[in-house]
């Protein structure tokens, strides 16, 4: 009885090991079926509509040339604004935008951070080091947000800087402005 019973586990074993090795031989292989031979040769001369589909998600993103984000023009919009907004008294006159933005992951953030701290006569890097979370070297003991704080929407930002002000349309006018600043450049 002891011998039966060790005979089918040493079987049992035994088949189990080989069904396991087979299965990775097999899977090792590749596809079987219709469209095994195509889908084995990868993209490469395939006509099928799913061969132009990348399995990389960052490239399902379609990036905008044309946005004033898109690296190549992002510095050039910068150069061609800094003037601009210099003229507006936006800017200092020895400061430029790309200083003023280098903070910003969006130019149009940075943009409509500058006209509404100008419009509300707001300290700029008070409502930058709200807005991204970056404090600058500048004198911060006059700013309203407290190192360590997680970032504020611009709305939120002009509110925790001056709860007296029109948050929410002073906001929408700087984003004006900056449409207008914008278009007026062709960007």
């Amino acid at each position: 009885m002891k011998k039966s019973i060790l005979i089918v586990a040493v079987l049992f074993v035994s088949a189990s090991l080989y069904l396991t090795v087979g299965a990775e031989h097999a899977w090792a292989q590749g596809p079987a079926g219709a469209g095994a031979s195509t889908a084995a040769q990868g993209n490469s001369g395939s006509s099928s509509s799913h061969s132009s589909h990348s399995l990389n998600p960052i490239k399902w993103v379609k990036k905008d040339k044309s946005s004033p984000d898109s690296n190549g023009s992002r510095s050039d919009i910068e150069k061609k604004l800094t003037p601009k907004l210099q003229a507006q008294g936006v800017l200092p006159p020895n400061g430029n935008a790309t200083d003023a933005c280098a903070a910003f992951v969006g130019l149009n953030e940075c943009l409509a951070a500058l006209h509404a701290s100008h419009n509300l006569g707001l300290d700029f890097n008070c409502l930058r080091a709200s807005v991204t979370g970056v404090h600058a070297s500048a004198d911060m003991s006059g700013c309203k947000v407290a190192d360590g704080e997680k970032t504020l929407s611009l709305n939120k930002a002009i509110h925790a800087a001056n709860p007296d002000a029109d948050a929410k349309g002073a906001t929408k006018n700087a984003e004006q402005q900056v449409k207008n600043d914008l278009k007026d450049l062709g960007a």
